[in-house]
């Protein structure tokens, strides 16, 4: 499971994460939606990323590798809906809210996570959910109030002895809910148009880098922000103070110093500092070498 401690005054108390990621994907002829790559990562292993403050994060499916350690579960019968699913996943999660996520979520991102949390913390309500572009209602990008959930999972199964096939907007149909309008991050993946539509747009410029620098996190077993920013300024450095090549090799030895110290983002921006000042030091040497001599 993933801990991660909550940076106080952030007004996010500690939360659960439960990922439906089991279903048939009928409408891409069975394939592994879950598996399918986004912008070089699964799209599950984006939505592990937004909810990667989660104190326990519960994916139900047949386990796999994840970019994330999570915890598996399993509806029964496997494949008894999102209802059934959605049980078996809180029954391995302990914690008074739990934001439920769908698998096919490429745009979500940690801050619509927090805003789905930190509605529900002020509006008093026992769901917060985000709503699409028609302004329809989407219960799988969603935080509740644990206690709720499974007041209403009792309810249903005592009416119809039983989950198994049942659709969740009768999970919450009682529900006070209160809404958050995202079409970005509620766009799903349904149909191969839509994975067409989502890889169009990860490719665009404003989204490119960051989405390219998760890709490799992911890749090589990461799990570390710092600031693009100040390796970018570095690298303009090293290639315009030094020699055009300097700047991916710079880079690359400022990363390795800071692994080396075992160090967070503060060690790689440290390490990025002395070799940006020492960048700035060369280049100004070769200038004053540069000057004809005066007499």
């Amino acid at each position: 499971m993933t801990t991660q401690e909550t940076p106080e005054g952030s007004g996010t108390e500690e939360y659960d994460a439960v990922v439906l990621a089991g279903g048939a994907a009928r409408r891409l002829g069975g394939v592994d939606k879950p598996g399918v790559r986004i912008g070089g990562r699964a799209m599950l292993d984006r939505v592990l990323g937004a909810c990667a403050g989660a104190a326990v994060t519960v994916v139900v499916a047949d386990p796999r590798t994840t970019a994330r350690p999570v915890v598996w579960a399993r509806e029964e019968p496997p494949g008894a809906g999102p209802v059934a699913a959605l049980d078996a996943g809180l029954r391995r999660s302990t914690a008074a809210r739990v934001v439920v996520l769908s698998a096919d979520l490429p745009f979500l991102e940690e801050g619509t996570v927090r805003r789905l949390l930190d509605g529900l913390r002020t509006s008093g309500a026992e769901g917060a959910l985000l709503t699409d572009a028609e302004g329809r209602d989407q219960p799988l990008v969603a935080a509740y109030r644990s206690a709720a959930l499974r007041r209403e999972l009792a309810r249903l199964s005592g009416e119809h002895t039983g989950l198994d096939g049942l659709p969740l907007r009768r999970l919450v149909a009682r529900l006070g809910l209160t809404r958050i309008s995202d079409p970005v991050a509620s766009f799903d993946c349904d149909t191969w148009d839509d994975i067409a539509t989502a890889r169009s747009r990860i490719r665009e410029h404003g989204h490119v880098l960051d989405e390219w620098i998760s890709a490799v996190k992911d890749e090589l077993g990461i799990d570390l922000d710092v600031d693009t920013g100040v390796l970018l300024d570095l690298a303009r450095d090293a290639a315009h103070g030094v020699a055009r090549p300097a700047a991916p090799l710079t880079t690359f030895l400022v990363g390795y110093a800071a692994a080396r110290t075992q160090g967070g983002p503060e060690a790689v921006a440290e390490a990025a500092r002395k070799a940006a000042d020492l960048a700035l030091r060369w280049a100004d040497k070769d200038a004053v070498e540069a000057e004809p001599d005066a007499g």
